[in-house]
């Protein structure tokens, strides 16, 4: 081993001790209780989530990092960032003394690949649909997949090897955050010219969901078969903002092969908000049934408002379990639905934390008001889609000092 490697290893080696010690620190396991607590619809108390997102990259700017070979690198990225949520933001969710790393999994597309442009970075972009005739839905094929068994192996030997004795090192990893279905038919289709489908080629828009949705099951078949798909009941990030750690998963005739029956899915139709109940469940819902009845518990909704919605998933998903309540939502109708059968995941508008100002007493009123409406309802609270924070660091541990004042935390 070269100088450099060795000084890699041992930067990444004292960073995974400090997350271990972390991870022994008694309020790690209450905090694992109150999340179990809350995903079995029996809360101690609220849970408070913070997801800096895009933030992350003035959370931890790469120029933090000392490393220098870019496998140490990626390893030393992920330990500082959790190490900093601890003593940051110290929101509830565990630290576990553990590491975790992906399949190495390549797949093809649909036979048609569509083309972003974009004028900077991180900044908005527009594609160019490839599906511009229904007349050309003969040259869709289902996408392949492709596990690279060797490749895993071997990033897993090196993760045992580097920090093995101090951090259990967990396989996990998804290969579908959502079982959506509708960004992809989008992807394909564009996104006007889909809502435009509904009235003027519904026959054709319904054949195209239900090859995306026969190539949805076909790819979590294959999954299974191929003994890929990966617990996550532990902690793990559940639906859009959430944590998996459940008692009720895995199944009760689990034999060490995860099923879909032992997991944790999400379904989502952010791009049809402006699509009404009756038409969402003729082209999109009823294509989604059949993917997240397969799953063990469901996780439903992003950031489309659910309040005309919720009927129709209660009646259609016996599995369902947290529903996300989004800034568009109408919580007096979300808490009158969802009571304590579901969870109540509350999205406030990352808006009031991500604004080049904050107004600290707009963001407490907004959080007084989801208390005072679902107080009695099994509720977590969840900061994302936080794309800046504009350089104030700050402002995650202030808002979750301020979501835990409110709540009476």
């Amino acid at each position: 081993m070269s100088q450099s490697h060795a000084k890699d290893r041992q930067i990444v080696r004292d960073l995974a001790r400090r997350v271990a010690e972390i991870a022994s620190d008694p309020v790690q396991a209450e905090r694992a209780e109150a999340i179990r607590s809350l995903n079995r619809l029996n809360p101690t108390r609220p849970v408070v989530l913070v997801f800096p997102e895009g933030a992350w990259r003035e959370c931890m700017p790469d120029g933090a990092l000392l490393c220098t070979d870019e496998r140490y690198r990626e390893v030393e990225k992920n330990l500082r960032m959790r190490i900093w949520s601890h003593e940051n933001i110290d929101d509830d969710w565990p630290v576990a003394a553990e590491y975790c790393h992906n399949w190495v999994v390549r797949r093809s597309n649909y036979g048609m690949e569509e083309v972003y442009e974009r004028t900077e970075e991180h900044g908005s972009h527009i594609w160019r649909a490839p599906l511009k005739e229904f007349s050309d839905l003969d040259k869709l094929h289902f996408r392949t997949l492709e596990v690279d068994r060797e490749a895993t192996r071997r990033h897993r030997e090196f993760l045992e090897e580097t920090m093995g004795d101090i951090l259990e090192v967990r396989r996990r990893g998804s290969f579908f955050w959502s079982c959506g279905l509708t960004w992809d038919c989008i992807r394909l289709r564009g996104l006007e010219q889909m809502m435009m489908d509904m009235y003027d080629h519904p026959r054709q828009l319904h054949r195209l969901m239900a090859f995306l949705r026969d190539d949805k099951l076909h790819e979590i078949q294959r999954c299974e078969d191929e003994d890929i798909l990966s617990p996550n009941w532990r902690v793990d990030y559940a639906g859009s903002g959430g944590c998996g750690l459940t008692d009720e998963l895995p199944a009760a005739d689990f034999d060490g092969q995860v099923r879909t029956k032992d997991m944790w899915v999400l379904g989502e139709s952010q791009e049809t908000v402006g699509v009404g109940p009756a038409q969402f469940e003729e082209f999109v819902l009823q294509y989604q049934l059949p993917i997240l009845r397969k799953f063990g518990l469901v996780c439903y909704g992003c950031c489309e408002p659910l309040d005309k919605r919720f009927d129709l998933l209660i009646q259609n998903l016996p599995n369902l379990r947290r529903l996300s309540i989004s800034p568009w939502c109408n919580q007096e109708s979300a808490a009158e639905k969802l009571g304590r059968r579901y969870i109540f995941s509350r999205k406030p508008n990352p808006t009031l934390t991500c604004a080049p100002t904050v107004n600290w007493d707009e963001v407490e009123q907004d959080l007084r008001h989801t208390y005072d409406v679902a107080r009695s309802c099994c509720l977590e609270i969840v900061l994302k889609d936080t794309h800046t924070f504009h350089n104030d660091t700050t402002r995650p541990g202030q808002w979750v000092k301020l979501a835990r004042k409110v709540l009476g935390m």
